[in-house]
């Protein structure tokens, strides 16, 4: 497992003698062909060794040049995708603000309050040990970390991390809210507009990752940043920067939702059937409607288009009774939640200003579901856990070798 560390030398050398013990077995053509550089692992072989919609699943045909039969070290199998885990948490936080502060939600202002505090005091100590842990991985094993982000899902993840900063400072208590300081804004979009600068560059570079090649259904992640950046920073008062992360966001969210719907033969990882991933769809065009109304002052035309958007694709996929059926669950699914959680926020938001009992149903409606999935996968997450142990196995995408295995000769 050194193999991966960040003090352990040459990658290349230490796979080689661990494979040239089994010389015995394996023919020496089969030994070269095993033999790897990570750093410059392409996007195609994560293609080629991975399946599923997550791309997390080895085929049935790959290696790994870990061992199979041995658990690995908790922090190579700790993935980015963890982080989801606080999407989740910090986005109850801000509902449940929205709950204790909405007229049209009045009844629920006795615990709102304390439910907001009670979870968002969770959600810190959960980015607290998330963090320190994957901090860790980055200290020790910077090559599986490297991986992580060569992979065309998982890259995604690295916004997480900030996006959840974002979401904590917005589920903050309206007397403590009401000060944060500007620079503590600025201090959040920096890292997100770095990853912008490099993602959205590849995506339009026509390289190997090229939009229309990786686009995916969690690419929502590396957009959602910059509409939750803007409510934030309109909340605090500031003007141009909200906007230009809102038409940042706007203009790739339009690119993306383009080139996911259209399917393309190009994009190699999007899931044939539907899966929980595609919820993302709604992430966006939910915070995007939240983030224009607090831009304009009001929930006005804008705000209800993107309302709108997030409803009915909301609806297209919520209609589907069957839809978690089948799958294996994953850390991922975390990261799943915070739309529904986003859709129900806007309702509330949407609630309050038509004033209508329609409204107002649905928004109770949404806000039950939301926090019936989340307590439903905290339920399934603590499970595995503690009673199947199985929370945290064994990391394939990130053990993929640099090219398939070669068939053996009859």
């Amino acid at each position: 497992f050194g193999s991966f560390g960040t003090l352990s030398g040459i990658l290349q050398r230490q796979i080689s003698n661990l494979l040239l013990r089994k010389s015995s077995e394996i023919e020496e053509e089969h030994l070269r062909n095993l033999r790897l550089d990570p750093r410059t692992l392409p996007v195609d072989r994560y293609y080629d060794a991975l399946e599923g919609p997550e791309l997390g699943t080895l085929k049935a045909s790959e290696e790994t040049v870990l061992p199979k039969d041995k658990k690995w070290p908790f922090l190579l199998r700790f993935p980015i995708s963890a982080f989801g885990i606080c999407l989740g948490f910090g986005s109850q936080a801000i509902l449940w603000k929205h709950l204790a502060t909405s007229d049209s939600t009045r009844f629920l202002h006795i615990v709102g309050m304390e439910l907001n505090l009670v979870i968002w005091f969770s959600a810190i100590v959960l980015v607290f040990f998330v963090s320190s842990a994957y901090v860790l991985k980055i200290i020790l094993y910077s090559e599986a970390v490297r991986r992580e982000y060569f992979h065309p899902v998982r890259v995604n993840f690295f916004f997480a991390p900030w996006i959840v900063l974002l979401f904590l400072s917005l589920g903050l208590p309206p007397s403590v809210s009401a000060s944060l300081p500007a620079y503590a804004w600025y201090f959040l979009m920096a890292p997100i507009f770095c990853l912008e600068l490099k993602i959205y560059g590849q995506w339009m570079s026509g390289g190997e990752r090229r939009l229309s090649k990786v686009a995916n259904p969690s690419n929502h992640l590396a957009i959602v940043g910059n509409f939750v950046g803007a409510l934030l920073g309109a909340s605090m008062g500031l003007r141009e920067g909200p906007v230009f992360f809102f038409a940042v966001g706007f203009a790739h969210y339009t690119v993306l939702f383009v080139t996911l719907y259209q399917r393309l033969p190009t994009s190699e990882v999007l899931p044939k059937e539907l899966h929980p991933v595609f919820f993302l769809f709604v992430a966006a065009p939910s915070v995007a409607s939240l983030a224009c109304a607090e831009i304009t002052g009001s929930f006005g035309y804008g705000s209800k288009i993107a309302y709108f958007v997030a409803l009915f694709l909301y609806s297209s996929l919520a209609v589907r009774v069957n839809f978690f059926r089948g799958f294996k669950f994953s850390l991922a699914w975390w990261a799943y939640t915070f739309p529904m959680t986003g859709t129900a926020i806007a309702t509330v938001r949407y609630a309050d200003v038509v004033k209508t009992a329609e409204a107002k149903a649905l928004a109770l409606v949404l806000c039950a579901v939301s926090a019936l999935v989340f307590s439903g996968l905290f339920a399934t997450t603590v499970a595995r856990a503690f009673v199947f142990r199985d929370l945290f196995p064994n990391d394939d995408a990130i053990a993929i070798t640099d090219r398939k295995k070669p068939l053996k000769p009859w």
